[in-house]
Formats: C-alpha cells, sequence, structure tokens
C-alpha cells in the first residue's frame, strides 16, 4: 500500500517531529547542534518556510512551521539530508540517520499553536535534560 500524501498548503502551520534510528543520537557535540541550527536558519530563508518554535534534543527534534511557497517536504528533504550527510561522513558512518520519514501534524487552532510552543520550548524539562526552569533557560 503506497504512502498517504502529506497535507501541506501555503500558510500552512505544522508541529514537526522526527527522530534518530533507534532512539539514537543524532547531535554528538554542541557544533553539531550549532551546525544543525545554521543549516536550520539557511534552509528557512531558501524555502521561505518561518520556524515559529523549536528544540533540538540528543535523539529527535521538534519544529513548529509555517510554510511558504515551498511545500514543507522540501524544506525538511534540504534540513535533513544535509545533516544526515554531515553526520555520516562526520562520525564515518553509513545509512540512515533518522526513523521513518519525519512526522508532520497540522496546526489547525490558536489554541494548538500556542500549546505547542509551551510543549516544545518545555520538552528538555519534561524528559528529564535539564532540572528546572533556570536550567531550561540555559538549555543550548
Amino acid at each position: 500500500m503506497p504512502r498517504l500524501h502529506r497535507l501541506d498548503w501555503e500558510n500552512a502551520f505544522h508541529h514537526v517531529m522526527t527522530r534518530g534510528m533507534e532512539k539514537r543520537t543524532i547531535f554528538e557535540e554542541d557544533l553539531d547542534l550549532y551546525l544543525f541550527v545554521d543549516r536550520l536558519q539557511k534552509c528557512a530563508i531558501e524555502t521561505g518556510i518561518h520556524v515559529f518554535a523549536w528544540v533540538l534534543m540528543p535523539n529527535h527534534i521538534h519544529l513548529l512551521t509555517k510554510t511558504g511557497g515551498v511545500p514543507l517536504s522540501t524544506f525538511m528533504h534540504k534540513l535533513l539530508t544535509g545533516h544526515a550527510s554531515y553526520y555520516n561522513r562526520k562520525y564515518g558512518r553509513v545509512g540512515h540517520l533518522f526513523q521513518n520519514r519525519y512526522r508532520s501534524i497540522l496546526v489547525q487552532t490558536e489554541v494548538y499553536f500556542h500549546s505547542l510552543i509551551r510543549y516544545i520550548h518545555l520538552n528538555p524539562l519534561k524528559a528529564g535534560i535539564v532540572s528546572d526552569l533556570a536550567d531550561l533557560n540555559e538549555y543550548r
């Protein structure tokens, strides 16, 4: 059975998630994070995608995006393929870095939009990576 098409159109808001194969780490060191953020910015500018919120966890990513004239899939392909290529070269590995396709959920209400921003930003606290809000404020 073929995969279902993703729902996407211009000016659509999406909660986008992806994680490492077998929940493995996708960022080994701070440089990996900084380069991913740089790639995120460049891909957003190139595709006209707006990123309202994001969090980079050791083994997964959450984004809140709004599409422009370019489909979300184009943006995600550039972002994830670029990071996987960099990561595989740097760490001498081959194969897929990310598990399955990225997941996206349409954000259709303002209530969900605001809840999602909180959820994304509090993710390191809920996952136990930081111990309190002061530590969360310093989370890279």
